[in-house]
């Protein structure tokens, strides 16, 4: 397991502590359930649910179509 130094000013030092005492965790379980909440790389749940659910949700081509023409574009 990993270790990890922050340096903290004294406001945001207390606000940590009284953060993870409030949630009942160890000042380190706090922060690793933040970074867990944070840093993920998957959508969530209950996000990836919603895939599909506006059936009435235009298609790329049909978006595309509305977009107009792009300029002329010159050779560099």
């Amino acid at each position: 397991m990993g270790q990890v130094t922050i340096y903290l000013n004294d406001k945001n030092e207390k606000r940590l502590k009284a953060a993870a005492k409030a949630a009942g965790v160890p000042v380190s379980r706090w922060v690793a359930n933040l970074v867990e909440e944070k840093a993920h790389t998957v959508w969530p749940e209950p996000v990836c649910r919603l895939a599909g659910a506006w059936q009435n949700f235009p298609d790329l081509e049909t978006i595309r179509k509305t977009e107009g023409k792009d300029s002329a574009r010159k050779m560099l």
